[in-house]
């Protein structure tokens, strides 16, 4: 609950004002496209939810209303809050958060507030005062549920978010440095793109190397599609992406394997667009003898539990065959994954942390 108390508003002496006209909604999805000092996000506006709310928000997106406020209250990687018509002035930094409220009533719902959650600021105690001003979870914020107004979801460029949230502030959460809505533009919601990797036969899926770019050196991945041709369109979209760059190798098994890639062992959050990207994996299991440079997914007891977490063999572990996808294996580098068997461990833990620090998709030549 400690977000929720931030989050509210001290606004003394405001007096509620006339709640504008509710304007039709229309008739295609739309978004909101933020652009920011930091770099531009997009969210899409849910009517279905908060349909006062999003009428208002467009209204005010449309006249302007947003461009060069500011977001005058951050914190690292839980949540940002901006649209006080007061920031465009910064001889109100005493009033910063006390602006632009008091004009909607409460359109709650029982959501959880996700990563790239959008929610109308309150006042304390005041469920319908909600107007301008907005906050988005940087994180999970489970505590919110129930306390405030959805009225959007950011769909593209979370990381932008992400780094909005770790600008370094204040006691109270002020920047440092200005943090400026450009212009928020509203459109209507494109059709979804083509999934990168969807249309590429075996032959051509098989010509991709992924590129581990590690602390101990590079390590290259020869895609395998004639065994798992799925396995390998969902690993190349998620490393193009960068799910797994920061990643640490979390596990160490001599003689065994290494393993890395849970976003559990990620250095920053994953983006929802990253995040959107991790998800169970249906099984594709072959006799596939699991040798030093096999690569494979992991997973727990249930075979289609596998998500983004994924091994090297450093050995012959053979009673690992038939058991686990393998969709990849070793062509370049593997002095480096011995190099990376070979760290001391406390357990199966790396005693000093071992990276992948990005990996490259790239064509062989």
């Amino acid at each position: 609950m400690g977000f929720l108390l931030l989050l509210w508003v001290l606004a003394v002496g405001q007096t509620p004002a006339t709640p504008p006209p509710v304007v039709p909604q229309p008739a295609v999805p739309q978004q909101a496209v933020v652009e920011t000092s930091k770099g531009t996000f997009v969210m899409d506006l849910l009517p279905e939810k908060a349909p006062n709310h999003v009428a208002f928000f467009i209204q005010q997106a449309r006249a302007g209303k947003y461009d060069g406020t500011l977001f005058h209250r951050v914190i690292r990687y839980g949540i940002i809050q901006g649209g006080d018509p007061l920031t465009k002035d910064l001889s109100n930094l005493a009033r910063f958060g006390t602006g632009g409220l008091n004009q909607l009533k409460a359109e709650f719902t029982d959501d959880n507030y996700v990563a790239g959650t959008v929610a109308a600021v309150l006042l304390p105690g005041k469920p319908d005062s909600g107007g301008a001003q907005f906050f988005i979870c940087v994180t999970d914020q489970r505590g919110l549920v129930g306390h405030y107004t959805i009225f959007a979801k950011v769909v593209e460029g979370m990381d932008v978010v992400q780094q909005l949230s770790a600008v370094p502030a204040n006691a109270n959460g002020l920047p440092n440095l200005p943090l400026v809505i450009e212009r928020v533009t509203i459109r209507d919601t494109p059709p979804p793109p083509v999934p990168p990797f969807s249309t590429e036969t075996v032959a051509e899926l098989a010509a991709y190397r992924a590129v581990l770019h590690t602390t101990k050196g590079e390590i290259s991945l020869k895609m395998r599609p004639d065994l798992a041709p799925q396995t390998v369109r969902d690993f190349l979209r998620m490393a193009e992406a960068g799910v797994y760059d920061d990643t640490l190798f979390h596990r160490v098994v001599s003689h065994f394997v290494i393993q890395t890639g849970s976003p559990a062992y990620r250095g920053t959050p994953l983006t929802a667009k990253q995040n959107a990207l991790v998800h169970n994996l249906q099984p594709e299991f072959t006799p596939t003898p699991n040798l030093p440079g096999i690569v494979s997914m992991a997973r727990g007891d249930d075979p289609a539990s596998g998500t983004s977490s994924f091994f090297i063999c450093t050995g012959e572990c053979r009673t690992l065959d038939n058991q686990f996808t393998v969709f990849a294996e070793v062509d370049g580098g593997m002095d480096v994954v011995t190099a990376i068997e070979a760290v001391p461990v406390n357990g199966e833990s790396p005693v000093d942390p071992v990276r992948v620090v990005q990996v490259v998709v790239r064509k062989a030549s």
